[in-house]
């Protein structure tokens, strides 16, 4: 059994997809990051950077627990422990780990300060603004030019590159993107987005990220003084 803290994010629907296409068990325990759960001190030893998600997998290395943050990590952990959407050859897993780097850096990063500068920003700062939607395009343009060369983002085999890099275009029209304007990437978008275990992954607390707008309250826990207090 995984006890699998997590939210409805692009990093949490990465870990909900990989664990529905593996068809393994897992408990969902709900970190509210809108309210501060991410500051408990239980949760501070299982992810000490107060992110999510995180992992508690119960029967780990020698049967033994052990507990996983960072999402690239958690997914490669679990692929390689079942053996799936990760190659084992050389050649074929770099191609993976290479495009899963690349959504960790760029990707996330890049993309979440689009998103953030164009709908959460006090204030527009033009500046801002145009850097980090130009830089959206510019990566949605990468991976638009690689899947004219492959079926999925880091060959012709789904794996976990492709499982990291698909919610956070999810929300495309929020980094100012149209889908429309990259074919490729358009094709391989409506590919994964059909898949079963995909669609049951971003039901994961769904109903939590319905919740309602975000709330003065939630912003300055997000994006003010409480992140940053020193613990």
């Amino acid at each position: 059994m995984i006890d699998l803290y997590t939210w409805p994010t692009p990093n949490g629907h990465k870990v909900h997809i990989l664990l529905e296409e593996l068809k393994l068990p897992y408990k969902v325990k709900p970190i509210n990051i809108g309210k501060g759960d991410q500051f408990k001190p239980s949760f501070l030893k299982i992810s000490p950077n107060n992110k999510m998600p995180a992992i508690v997998d119960r029967k780990g290395p020698g049967g033994k627990p052990i507990s996983i943050f960072e999402s690239g990590a958690i997914l490669m952990y679990l692929a390689e422990k079942e053996g799936k959407f990760l190659p084992k050859a050389t050649r074929p897993k770099y191609q993976v780990i290479q495009w899963l780097m690349f959504q960790m850096a760029s990707v996330g990063p890049m993309l979440g300060q689009a998103h953030h500068f164009r709908n959460y920003a006090p204030k527009r700062i033009q500046y801002a603004y145009d850097r980090y939607t130009n830089e959206a395009t510019r990566i949605y343009g990468v991976i638009d030019r690689q899947l004219k060369k492959s079926g999925f983002i880091a060959n012709d085999k789904y794996s976990i590159a492709d499982m990291a890099i698909f919610p956070w275009l999810r929300s495309h029209a929020n980094q100012g993107q149209k889908l429309e304007d990259y074919r490729h990437l358009k094709r391989w978008y409506e590919v994964i987005e059909a898949r079963p275990a995909v669609q049951r992954g971003l039901q994961v607390l769904a109903d939590q990220r319905r919740a309602g707008p975000m709330t003065k309250a939630n912003k300055t826990v997000l994006f003010g003084a409480a992140q940053y207090k020193r613990r």
